[in-house]
């Protein structure tokens, strides 16, 4: 498997969709479509123009992507037909290489996210309720000193 891991361009976005779309609506069964259209309007509107956003390619397809705020994972997607195979994992070193310690939210019933988090090592550290959607997120962080 031939696979990049690049910044993100403008002619990646349809790629980007693709890849937060098909994940998200696996992750995410209990999230409303109207909060998926708001998001779908969101992410190359308000998302990417304000993240440091890095997308893997594999055999020259963009398949997933992670985007930064500072040391804050704002998103983690990658296509469902490649979970399982590193890519997640790539991406989320990618950031600890430029970042070091890093914190995410996911929500609750995210199971998906949930155990590649765990599994990657991240630690629980706070609970809310997300406002839009009234579900419990939690927040993790991962801290490059204890693995």
């Amino acid at each position: 498997m031939h696979r990049i891991i690049r910044e993100y361009q403008p002619a990646d976005l349809d790629d980007v969709l693709a890849s937060w779309e098909s994940a998200t609506r696996l992750a995410h069964p209990f999230l409303q479509e109207d909060f998926l259209e708001q998001e779908r309007h969101n992410i190359p509107n308000l998302y990417l123009p304000n993240a440091e956003t890095w997308v893997i390619e594999h055999e020259k397809q963009v398949i997933g992507f992670i985007a930064l705020l500072g040391n804050e994972v704002g998103a983690i997607f990658v296509k469902p037909e490649f979970h399982g195979t590193g890519a997640g994992k790539a991406l989320m070193d990618k950031a600890r290489d430029l970042r070091g310690d890093l914190q995410v939210e996911v929500f609750e019933a995210n199971t998906i996210g949930r155990q590649f988090y765990d599994r990657y090592g991240f630690q629980p550290l706070s609970e809310s309720t997300h406002e839009p959607t009234g579900n419990r997120l939690l927040r993790l962080q991962f801290n490059t000193a204890v693995t």
